[in-house]
């Protein structure tokens, strides 16, 4: 009987070696102190250093922030006068293609999906077309044109320069500012936009641009309320736009002609956010820092309040451990037994008294593997145990065996020090006894298994010979009598022997066929024409010539890699299911065969209809099964034969409803001959199902 002594009382030494403090830990602690103050002093003046680094850091962010914005709004302004060059050379494209005679009168009437610059009312003042070759008193160019012309000399020359570039280099270009007769600038600014017809300069589309209304429209809101712009033409003045601060960022137009600059200062200071949040943060970690002092000192107080929670808590742990039904044990790494729980103790039925402090070899062992369990011992005391633990037998006090499993983890101290390792031992007697008898039923289920499927080869037998020793039987006792009565004489007797014996062979193959199954044999597979097959079987049926079978013959050959004796077989059960069923039909009974390939897929098909009634919904899911059968007397095995047929070809076979003749219609999928043959070997499964 098992002994179940209660556990020493003294819990100390279970839980010595884990709750054991280091030498010098006081010393450690008085210099982690020190320690925190010295990095305390460290921080402050990292946070001195840091507010002089800031002030530096926003003046430098703050110009870098300006040149970025400068610099996006330089590329803004470029991309926009180019869109309205490739505006206006959609315009001349459509004046010259229009009307290229009368480009003023054409040109007022084009539409044109333009930029924002062509679309912003007041950016272009005056456009229009000026063909190539007119003379100065000939031009039909915009009437502001001839105005800016002829207000300055500069003007004149500058828009002729305007001219000269396009055609020779083949590009936009830009002229301005205009000059008003006395000099001053205005904020005129012509575009001129060439026209090329196969290489020869047709034209030029000009347009006269407000260049103060350009920009403006450019600025978006959000961009103007933080910044001033203002515009620079070259040397020679400014145009204002807005005022400016004292730190501009001058960013350059680059539109060919003129030397226009765009200058972008602040409004108003910025403040860098990112900097501040992390002195904010700086800050926060200062003042976390001193809060903690002060919780030090309060820690100091609570410890021993905690202390006597622990041991509280320590005990309620053991006593947990104690009511759980897995065996818990712990040794040192020298292989001695530091704990052990109720639990284990129930499971051995030894005392924790008698286990603590036991080596090698343990009492729990039993005698006859003690050399298997001290090198397994062994094992575990150097390298634990893996994920799937190690199973193995303890023998209990009063001498049964049980089978545990046993899982090790390493038992370490709060440093990390390894001390051994700790044990789950989980009973698992009854699950190997069970898997025991798993086994057995097992066992007994295969023999089972066996002798069924010798009842079904024996049934495929049956069914398959059923036909040819039938045949063989009824040309025999016709020859017989025959014979008997002297009417047939030598010619008609060799085509009558002659059929007795293909069918003889026929029935032979099928034997040998089944055998070959049985012991898992490869298919004898061949390159076979499916039309030729096919005849050759209905042929041989009789059914054609009286016109009950039908044969629609879609493809003029359809090669495929099959077994030509099971390909036989295959026809023959289908043709005669369709024909036994045709004739259970309410009108004249009719069968059809049907055969087509499909190159694209690579599949053959064969389809076999009759006019019987059909097969029902309820029994499409159940009757290629083995032994089911919708036949008064019938063995339920030839549409099952069918099915392992197509299978072991890597085909599919399908039942529905024929349209035409409303019976029953079967449709075998097969691979072409073209594609990848592998011969394959059937499994003991297919030959249960009725293989033949």
């Amino acid at each position: 009987m098992t002994r179940t002594e209660p556990l020493p009382t003294d819990q100390t030494r279970d839980f010595a070696l884990l709750q054991q403090l280091p030498p010098g830990h006081v010393g450690r602690s008085r210099r982690a102190l020190l320690w925190l103050l010295g990095l305390l002093l460290l921080l402050v003046g990292a946070v001195v250093t840091l507010v002089l680094y800031l002030s530096n850091f926003e003046a430098e962010e703050e110009a870098r922030r300006r040149a970025a914005d400068a610099q996006w709004l330089e590329q803004s302004v470029q991309f926009h006068f180019r869109r309205l060059e490739d505006d206006l050379l959609v315009l001349a494209r459509q004046t010259v293609l229009g009307d290229a005679k009368a480009p003023p009168q054409r040109a007022r009437t084009l539409e044109v999906q333009g930029g924002l610059l062509w679309r912003e009312p007041g950016v272009v003042l005056s456009h229009g077309w000026l063909a190539a070759g007119l003379a100065q008193d000939a031009w039909v160019a915009p009437e502001r044109w001839q105005l800016d012309w002829a207000a300055h000399p500069a003007n004149a020359q500058a828009l002729a320069t305007m001219q000269d570039t396009t055609r020779g280099l083949r590009r936009s270009a830009y002229a301005g500012l205009m000059q008003q007769a006395d000099g001053a600038l205005t904020d005129v600014l012509w575009l001129a936009v060439p026209f090329f017809d196969r290489g020869q300069f047709v034209g030029n589309y000009l347009a006269a641009l407000s260049l103060e209304r350009a920009v403006r429209s450019l600025v978006p809101a959000w961009f103007a309320q933080g910044h001033s712009v203002r515009l620079i033409v070259d040397d020679m003045g400014s145009t204002s736009v807005s005022a400016s601060d004292g730190h501009p960022y001058r960013a350059s137009l680059n539109l060919p002609g003129p030397d226009l600059f765009l200058e972008v200062g602040s409004i108003g200071e910025q403040p860098t956010t990112v900097p501040r949040i992390f002195f904010l943060v700086a800050l926060l970690f200062l003042t976390g820092m001193l809060t903690s002092l002060v919780a030090l000192r309060r820690d100091f107080v609570k410890r021993q309040q905690v202390q006597a929670r622990l041991q509280a808590e320590v005990a309620l742990r053991t006593a947990m451990e104690n009511s759980v039904t897995i065996g818990l044990r712990a040794w040192d790494q020298h292989g001695k037994i530091l704990y052990v729980n109720q639990a284990f103790c129930s499971m051995v039925g030894y005392t924790a008294s008698e286990l603590v402090g036991r080596s090698a070899p343990l009492p729990y062992w039993p005698a006859d593997q003690a050399d298997e369990l001290q090198l397994v011992h062994r094992d575990v005391i150097t390298q634990g145990t893996q994920g799937d633990g190690v199973e193995l037998q303890f023998q209990h006090h009063n001498g049964p065996l049980l089978d545990v499993l046993i899982h090790e983890a390493p038992l370490t101290t709060a440093n990390g020090e390894q001390l051994g390792w700790m044990s789950s031992v989980l009973d698992i007697s009854e699950r190997k006894r069970a898997q025991r008898m798993a086994a057995l039923q097992q066992e007994k289920l295969e023999a089972s298994g066996r002798l069924v499927a010798v009842g079904e080869v024996a049934s495929t037998l049956a069914h398959e010979l059923n036909q040819p020793l039938g045949a063989l039987s009824s040309f025999a006792n016709g020859l017989l009598n025959r014979l008997r009565g002297g009417n047939i004489t030598l010619d008609e007797l060799e085509p009558v022997v002659t059929r007795m014996a293909r069918l003889a062979e026929r029935a032979g193959g099928i034997i040998k066929r089944v055998n070959a199954f049985a012991r898992r044999r490869e298919l004898s597979r061949q390159r076979l024409e499916l039309v030729a097959v096919l005849r050759r079987v209905l042929a041989s049926m009789g059914d054609v010539q009286n016109g009950q079978v039908s044969l629609v013959n879609k493809s003029p050959s359809i090669w495929i890699d099959a077994d030509e004796l099971m390909l036989e077989h295959l026809i023959n059960n289908l043709v005669a299911n369709a024909l036994d069923w045709a004739h259970r039909g309410s009108g004249l009974a009719q069968v059809r065969v049907e055969v087509d390939g499909d190159r694209r897929q690579g599949l053959a098909s064969l389809v076999v209809a009759d006019s019987g009634p059909g097969v029902p919904e309820e029994d499409r899911d159940t009757i290629f099964n083995a032994f089911f059968s919708t036949k008064e007397g019938g063995m339920g095995m030839g549409l099952a034969i069918c099915r392992s047929i197509v299978e072991a070809h890597h085909g599919r076979i399908e039942v529905g409803r024929d349209p035409e003749l409303g019976g029953a219609r079967f449709v075998v999928w097969l691979p072409l001959a073209d594609g990848p043959s592998v011969a394959p070997t059937l499994p003991t499964s297919l030959v249960a199902q009725g293989v033949p």
